[in-house]
Formats: C-alpha cells, structure tokens, sequence
C-alpha cells in the first residue's frame, strides 16, 4: 500500500506542476499588465467582481496549488525530520486544508 502511496503522490504532484506552470504565467502576465497599466486595487475588483472566467481560473489555481504544496511539504518532513509517514502526511494534509480554504476565501473575496 504504501509503494501505490507514494506513486500516486508523485504522479499528482507532476500533474499539479504541469497545471500550475501556465496558470503562474498568465497571473504574472495579468499582474504586470495591471501594475504598469497603473490599475488601483479598485479598479482590478472592478474587473474581477462577478467575473465566472476569473473565479473558475483562480479557483483551478487554489486548488492545484493546495494538492501540489503539501505533497512536497510531506516530503521535506519525512527527510528533515524524524515524523512518521502518518504523522507527515496528517500535517501536510491539514496545511493543504487551510491553503484550500484560505485561497477559496480569497477568490470569493475577489470574484463574488
């Protein structure tokens, strides 16, 4: 069971970069385009409030973003430290949790 654990977990997290790599670059390219267009936070909310595109890019974005973190964060606490798998993958877990709804928070804050 674990061998299919950790291969499944590798394999989603390649699949999660894969998702992310062009999701950085447009929100990059959207915030540079807002910042040297001179854009106040007023007027991107303006563009962003009840905006359906905005809400589902950005909510692909959290929630790539909250399976690919605590996958690696899982593993940078079984190398570094001396935590059991079970006890690495219930914190990573439970920090990917709180990126979901925090981000989701977020994105409701901005597109609703």
């Amino acid at each position: 069971m674990g061998e299919l654990l950790e291969a499944r977990l590798f394999l989603l997290q390649r699949v999660t970069a894969m998702l992310l790599a062009p999701l950085v670059l447009v929100h990059l390219v959207v915030m540079l385009y807002a910042v040297h267009g001179g854009l106040s936070a007023a007027e991107i909310l303006s563009r962003t409030q009840g905006s359906v595109a905005w809400a589902l890019f950005y909510g692909v974005f959290v929630l790539a973003v909250a399976l690919h973190a605590p996958i690696g964060l899982r593993s940078i606490l079984r190398e570094w430290t001396s935590m059991s798998a079970s006890t690495a993958l219930t914190v990573s877990g439970l920090f990917g949790l709180v990126l979901l709804v925090l981000g989701l928070r977020a994105v409701w804050a901005v597109t609703a």
